[in-house]
């Protein structure tokens, strides 16, 4: 396969039809067809990624006063019909790839196009596939409704690379057929993550208008979500009536710490492109609450109550329940083009903090991020834990100088220990959980021995490589990939599998939307050029969509 950027890099500029219409009557759908033109020319942006970029103004969101929210007829926001996508004066070819580094992306392709394969045969626009069962599946996350998670979630990855028979079924489907005017109850963190995030992305790249009405269309069906006392938003809504509510299991009817502080990104380029403050203003407003409320020993806790703003229990953790809140504190300081103070001040705090919790094990030296129930420290990390590697690697960039050798040192050790939770199974595949009270890095609970196709550890990885061009990490990237082409790769596409420690394994029958929009995209970009979606002009969200800098590319 050729190189697609390089491939797009020589097509013919050309100039964007007008966008059709998409808010017609429910039920009705535009007549989009595969060979329109407007797609085509969508394409051909792909090779601006690396091109001059232009210096974009800041939405000045102290001086604009707060819009009212649209009523119910007014919420869809109409792509404009005669929107162009910017063309740079000049175009840089990426650097060609070594032979045996082109080989592996183009394997990595392999195993995207299998994906997608499997999900658009039998599982067309329902949230996600179970491959070997050939039929839909989907999560309470995603409430009653198919809303097409997979598609939205793998738009950019199938743009990026270079898939574009795949991107423009996808792209079709987005324009006809993904509806939000539905009585559903969603995860507002994972429709903004896997949704919000998808749509922005696939806009910042593309600058198709389409992507950027269904983004803000949708985000504004979020906003009930934080009518709270506090700010703090519900971790459910309803996208028909705006009702919200948290989940029952969360201590006693809490927020989770992960979910309010998880859509800083999402949120302020919604406000951004709208020129709406109302986004931004509701996330900050969940800053606010964080940094005022008491911590003892510095910690965030891994629940708060949108009521009362306190503390819920005494658990820390940079697994689940905690993780992207703190990468969403240094990410928002890198999106902001390193304006937003406060963020990195919030982030830099929050590692000093931890620091108590990095720990080395007795057995084997293995570094890793213990967990707290107060009073007690937990040896155990998340597999969902090891995204930290990268995130702490990252923020060596403009840390205090006496932090600069310590994130480093932490970085490099605990992506070392990762490695290890991979290496010390029987498919060379990490459990969900890993423990170093008698085996380091290893999974004596049978319950948590299963991998459902995360990325975290190949994203620590990704990081890595990128920021450090050791090859080991590249190696361990290519690793990680044919243990998951051995052992999760069925018929119709990928399947988790439920104890990483038994071989042959038994499969789960679940192809996660993030399998596509995450892990495939991280080991993709690992065999790519560092100007293929570039560190310094775009910030990954958690659920793997590239953002722009703010500043440093289009708007």
């Amino acid at each position: 396969m050729e190189n697609p950027v390089q491939a797009l890099v020589q097509r013919q500029e050309q100039v964007a039809p007008p966008i059709p219409d998409q808010h017609q009557e429910k039920g009705k759908r535009a007549n989009v067809q595969d060979e329109d033109p407007k797609i085509e020319s969508v394409l051909t942006v792909k090779a601006a990624l690396h091109g001059p970029l232009e210096t974009v103004a800041h939405v000045n969101m102290q001086e604009t006063k707060e819009k009212a929210i649209p009523d119910k007829v007014e919420q869809k926001v109409v792509a404009k019909e005669t929107t162009e996508p910017p063309v740079p004066e000049t175009k840089q070819v990426p650097k060609p790839l070594d032979a045996e580094i082109k080989k592996k992306q183009e394997f990595i392709v392999q195993m995207a196009k299998h994906a997608w394969k499997g999900y658009q045969t039998y599982a067309w626009g329902q949230n996600e596939l179970k491959p070997i069962s050939r039929v839909g599946h989907s999560a309470s996350i995603f409430g009653a409704s198919a809303m097409g998670a997979t598609i939205v979630d793998s738009l950019d990855t199938l743009y990026i690379m270079g898939l574009d028979e795949e991107y423009k079924k996808a792209r079709e489907w987005v324009a006809t057929s993904l509806n939000f005017d539905q009585g559903s109850t969603v995860s507002v963190f994972e429709i903004t993550i896997r949704f919000v995030g998808g749509l922005l992305s696939a806009y910042a790249l593309t600058k198709d208008e389409i992507y950027k009405a269904k983004a803000i269309e949708l985000g504004r069906k979020l906003l009930p979500a934080f009518n709270t006392p506090s700010g703090l938003s519900f971790a459910q809504v309803n996208l028909g009536n705006g009702g919200g509510r948290n989940w029952n299991w969360a201590s006693g009817g809490c927020s989770i710490l992960a979910e309010v502080g998880t859509m800083h990104l999402e949120f302020a380029y919604l406000s951004h492109i709208s020129g709406d403050p109302i986004f931004l203003k509701k996330v900050e407003q969940i800053r606010d609450v964080l940094e005022q409320t008491e911590r003892p020993n510095g910690l965030y806790y891994n629940y708060i109550h949108p009521s009362s703003k306190s503390w819920c229990n005494r658990h820390m953790s940079m697994g689940a329940l905690g993780d992207s809140f703190y990468e969403y504190l240094l990410k928002s300081y890198f999106q902001s083009n390193r304006t937003d103070m406060r963020a990195r001040r919030m982030y830099d705090n929050a590692m000093k903090a931890l620091e108590p919790l990095i720990i080395t094990s007795s057995g084997d030296h293995l570094m890793f991020i213990a967990e707290k129930r107060e009073p007690s420290v937990m040896n155990k990390m998340d597999h969902l834990a090891c995204f930290s590697a990268g995130m702490i690697a990252m923020g060596v960039k403009d840390a205090p100088a006496d932090l600069r050798d310590k994130y480093d040192n932490w970085s490099k050790g605990i992506v070392k220990t990762c490695h290890e939770s991979y290496e010390r199974t029987a498919s060379k595949i990490g459990p969900e959980s890993f423990y170093f009270d008698n085996r380091d890095a290893t999974c004596n609970n049978a319950k948590q021995r299963y991998y459902i196709l995360r990325p975290e550890v190949i994203e620590g990885y990704f990081y890595m490589w990128r920021l450090t061009k050791d090859p080991m990490y590249r190696q361990w990237g290519w690793e990680a990939a044919q243990a998951i082409e051995k052992h999760c790769r069925v018929d119709n596409g990928y399947s988790g599998i439920r104890d990483v420690d038994s071989v042959p394994v038994s499969h789960d029958d679940v192809q996660q939307s993030f399998f596509i929009a995450e892990t495939l995209k991280y080991l993709y970009l690992m065999f790519s050029d560092d100007d293929v979606i570039s560190l310094d002009k775009w910030v990954f969200n958690t659920e793997a969509h590239p953002l722009p800098v703010l500043g440093k590319m289009p708007s």
